[in-house]
């Protein structure tokens, strides 16, 4: 989704919808200045028209309408894309999968979508809500399970609304959402048969999804209201710590599908080294001898070279902090992190859409690492509950 230019906002003209707002304070007013500088957007992302009418003197919408009228806008005209591209007719479609995350109205998103392109009555549909950032490759792994029923075609559409969700309170932990999420969406159409193979762009090769399951996962990206009643998604200063171990997981998971098999064996010797010393630092205290316990080394976390096995990544724009974070645990170069950090300085934070913008960023505009026939293509997201996604492409 390409937002027109009357949706597009500068970085003052932010903080100045947020002081129309008549809610906010002056610290809060210059914390959320001080998070746009370090944000890593630009000066030209999308904001809903009920948001930015504001600065027209208008009052902001708030209503379901107005919510309503910002995803109509954004999937009626990212699906219609999609399909034209695909050159697929709406009754094609057989499986169709939405994910929002914070909008959920009846009837749902997915009704939307059918009534609009008069899509067949036996088509499945699926919305899929509170996943978070992560949820686009979810929605992707369900749509690749749906068509191995049986032989089809598959529509899936990541977006997220932004009207219904400003926070109006000024709890610090709260007001992170109102400086980095913009206007955003994608919409991909999948196939099993053998017939569309000639006409395809990427074939899909592996989907892995990590869920934490402690209450620090449950707890970090969190959904609830402040001390006065206000709603917000609250981030946790765990979050860091949290989307760290999940990815650890994620890629464990998936290394053995897409590493030589030189990186896996350096994987396993790592982590045969790390079990010994665990078991023997255990055995040591339960002897009473902890000051030898103590003494034992703590071999760090072999981290794989990732880029043996991968050509370009996507990795989701959720802010500068994080894509710093995984530039440098995964050591990649700067082309590697590139498409994620020029979606974030031109769309900003879209949520679970945002790995598309990125890939499509390497198709179009990348000339630093240009895509060609054959390469490999890693998509990683992280999304509440704390989740971590990642899917890997093949350049057709």
């Amino acid at each position: 989704f390409h937002a027109p230019d009357s949706w597009k906002v500068s970085h003052e003209q932010i903080i100045e919808m947020m002081r129309r707002q008549n809610t906010y304070t002056d610290e809060s007013l210059d914390f959320m200045r001080r998070l746009l500088v370090r944000s890593g957007t630009g000066q030209s992302t999308a904001w809903p028209p009920g948001i930015v009418q504001c600065l027209e003197g208008k009052e902001t919408d708030k209503t379901i309408e107005g919510s309503r009228k910002e995803a109509e806008y954004v999937i009626f005209d990212i699906v219609e894309k999609a399909l034209k591209k695909a050159k697929v007719h709406p009754k094609e479609i057989d499986v169709l999968v939405i994910n929002c995350s914070l909008f959920s109205p009846t009837p749902s998103l997915c009704a939307m979508v059918v009534s609009k392109f008069g899509m067949r009555s036996d088509v499945l549909t699926y919305n899929l809500s509170g996943m978070g950032c992560a949820a686009s490759l979810i929605s992707v792994g369900l749509a690749k399970d749906m068509l191995q029923r049986h032989r089809g075609k598959a529509l899936v559409v990541s977006t997220e609304i932004i009207t219904p969700n400003l926070y109006y309170g000024n709890e610090r932990g709260f007001l992170l959402q109102n400086t980095l999420f913009r206007c955003g969406g994608a919409a991909i159409v999948l196939s099993n048969k053998w017939s569309d193979g000639r006409r395809a762009w990427y074939k899909l090769l592996h989907t892995v999804r990590v869920q934490g399951t402690g209450e620090k996962d449950y707890q970090c990206v969190f959904e609830t209201q402040d001390e006065e009643g206000h709603r917000g998604v609250r981030l946790s200063k765990d979050i860091v710590k949290v989307a760290g171990k999940c990815m650890e997981k994620n890629m464990t998971t998936i290394g053995p599908y897409v590493l030589p098999l030189s990186e896996q064996i350096k994987v396993v010797y790592s982590l045969m080294v790390r079990f010994f010393f665990k078991t023997l630092r255990k055995t040591l205290t339960s002897a009473g001898k902890e000051k030898w316990a103590v003494n034992l080394p703590h071999p760090k976390v072999f981290v794989p070279d990732f880029k043996r096995g991968i050509d370009h990544f996507c990795i989701h724009a959720g802010g500068r902090a994080v894509i710093d974070g995984i530039e440098k645990n995964m050591k990649l170069e700067l082309f590697h992190s590139e498409p994620s950090r020029m979606a974030l300085l031109n769309f900003g934070n879209t949520s679970s859409s945002s790995i598309w913008y990125e890939l499509e960023y390497i198709q179009e505009k990348q000339t630093t690492n240009p895509l060609r026939k054959g390469h490999r293509v890693m998509q990683v997201a992280f999304g509440s509950g704390f989740k971590c996604t990642s899917g890997v492409w093949l350049k057709l």
